[in-house]
């Protein structure tokens, strides 16, 4: 659970840091201006960081279910190698994800402007600005990716209803609300971020819509989940820092000791 959740941490920390840091910059220096070699660098980083976290919340589903539901079988289906393998699994597959729709996009020749109406460079705002019907090829590789994403959305349901009827039957009424306000925030976030996102890059370019709802749309997809996954967990957070603290202060016993022992054979050097 731990090692998913550290993957989870420096997925949230690089999607957040792709596209905000850049935006506030603009704001504090009073500039819109991205170099055409950030653009896709950021296209890249964001697609990539953002599929692959959805990815690993659609594994965090089945850890979950495994956990809950058949607990005396997780050390056989979710032992150490399959968990790295999971985790790498997810970073390959982010990435030729990114690598796809990053080199589909800007193999597109721009030739209407090079005004974006958004905070960050994103591929249906980048769709507008192409005098090419050969955006109908990108169109549907986010088509692609929007079912494959379905199918993930798909499971993470029916892996929590499975974890729901599971929780149910617990005895302890502490223990079941424990469960349910760690599950239920977590697919809120989950719905939130993959109906947004779907209707944000499926729209096609043809359909203007007012600059202020793309604008909240893509805050709600890039900036909303990154930002809530860590109030969601919490209290596995809380666990997790306790485990931290005792970590480091046997570390720290253990570097005063070794200190101590260096200064008295440095003594007994000088002495001697």
């Amino acid at each position: 659970m731990y090692f998913f959740l550290l993957n989870l941490a420096l997925l949230d920390l690089g999607s957040i840091s792709t596209t905000v840091p850049k935006s506030m910059a603009n704001s504090l220096w009073d500039t819109r201006a991205i170099s055409y070699s950030g653009c896709p660098a950021q296209i890249f980083l964001f697609v990539f960081l953002a599929s692959a976290e959805f990815y690993l919340l659609t594994i965090i589903s089945y850890d979950r279910y495994v956990a809950i539901c058949k607990p005396l079988h997780y050390g056989t289906l979710l032992g150490s190698r399959a968990c790295v393998h999971m985790a790498a699994a997810v970073w390959a597959a982010g990435f030729l994800n990114a690598l796809l729709h990053t080199a589909n996009t800007f193999s597109l020749p721009l030739c209407k402007g090079n005004a974006l109406g958004q905070f960050f460079c994103e591929i249906p705002h980048i769709l507008k600005l192409s005098c090419s019907h050969s955006y109908l090829r990108e169109l549907g590789l986010l088509m692609f990716s929007a079912f494959l994403g379905g199918g993930c959305f798909v499971f993470i349901v029916v892996s929590y209803v499975q974890i729901l009827r599971a929780v149910l039957r617990i005895p302890s009424e502490q223990g079941r609300h424990k469960a349910f306000s760690t599950c239920l925030p977590h697919l809120a976030v989950v719905s939130l971020f993959i109906s947004t996102a779907m209707f944000a890059n499926l729209k096609p370019p043809s359909i203007s819509s007012p600059w202020r709802l793309d604008l909240v749309l893509s805050v709600l997809y890039s900036v909303v989940p990154p930002a809530v996954n860590p109030l969601i967990y919490r209290m596995r957070n809380q666990e997790l820092k306790e485990s931290i603290r005792k970590v480091i202060t046997v570390c720290f016993s253990k570097a005063v000791i070794s200190d101590l022992l260096l200064l008295h054979v440095t003594c007994n050097i000088k002495h001697y």
